[in-house]
């Protein structure tokens, strides 16, 4: 499969859409257990009982920089979006958290550690896969973290998008340079894991991580049985993906970094 290279994306036309349809329902539910299951082992891991120092870049809604504002860590919350931001602001208000994080309505590459500092924790969840340039993004990652720090990041998986076509038989999609809609929200650049792990590795971090993210969930075409429980799901969810083969299959990869 062939990838057509695009120009960064801003959700600013979307970010309503992607509100209700990326967290409006069972597929937000799972992205959000999964990556709060991992950061929630990292912050527990963490030898030190004081607050944490945490980005979140390509924030979107919001909901993890307000629930670790809501832990007592010092949060930064950044987006290229100005109606995400608004959004995560309303969110952050009815939360009470709205004076207590730290909003920067920027690109990503205007954030520099000279200006900011450093972080423990450095979030960046489905952000990469709407990069012109991604590999530069890891990088930026890796200057904006402490020394012993993490970075928590998240990527469309190439694999889990062939198999699902295969599943389809979309074969001849396989066979195309793969495009998205520019007014969906399927990301225009899913990447395999090696390829991250392998940018991960030329900018000096190791995966000591990682998580699917819907490892069945999106392959189902006929609810039955467990999958009419939304919690028996998020729980098999949970179970399968921290598993080898399955959690390769997931729509999303989580990758903790260090």
């Amino acid at each position: 499969m062939n990838y057509l290279k695009k120009i960064d994306r801003n959700f600013d036309d979307l970010a309503e859409k992607f509100n209700r349809k990326i967290y409006g329902g069972l597929k937000g539910d799972i992205r959000l257990a999964v990556i709060w299951r991992d950061l929630n082992g990292f912050i527990n891991n963490r030898k030190s009982s004081k607050s944490l120092n945490i980005i979140d870049i390509g924030a979107g809604l919001g909901q993890f920089a307000i629930r670790l504002s809501e832990l007592g860590h010092h949060v930064t919350y950044n987006d290229v979006s100005k109606n995400m931001l608004d959004l995560a602001q309303k969110s952050a208000i009815k939360q009470g958290q709205i004076s207590n994080i730290i909003w920067q309505h920027c690109a990503y590459q205007d954030l520099t550690s000279q200006d900011l500092g450093k972080y423990d924790l450095v979030l960046c969840h489905a952000l990469i896969e709407w990069l012109a340039e991604p590999e530069a993004l890891i990088a930026k990652l890796a200057d904006l973290k402490t020394l012993d720090g993490s970075i928590s990041l998240t990527f469309y998986n190439a694999n889990a998008l062939v198999y699902q076509n295969l599943i389809k038989g979309n074969f001849k999609v396989l066979e195309s340079p793969f495009q998205a809609d520019s007014k969906s929200l399927t990301p225009h650049t899913p990447f395999t894991p090696k390829v991250i792990t392998t940018w991960v590795t030329n900018v000096g971090l190791c995966v000591v991580k990682s998580s699917g993210i819907r490892v069945f969930h999106d392959y189902v075409t006929t609810r039955r049985g467990g999958h009419v429980n939304d919690e028996a799901v998020i729980n098999k969810e949970l179970e399968y993906s921290e598993v080898d083969p399955y959690k390769w299959l997931g729509r999303y990869v989580h990758f903790m970094l260090e």
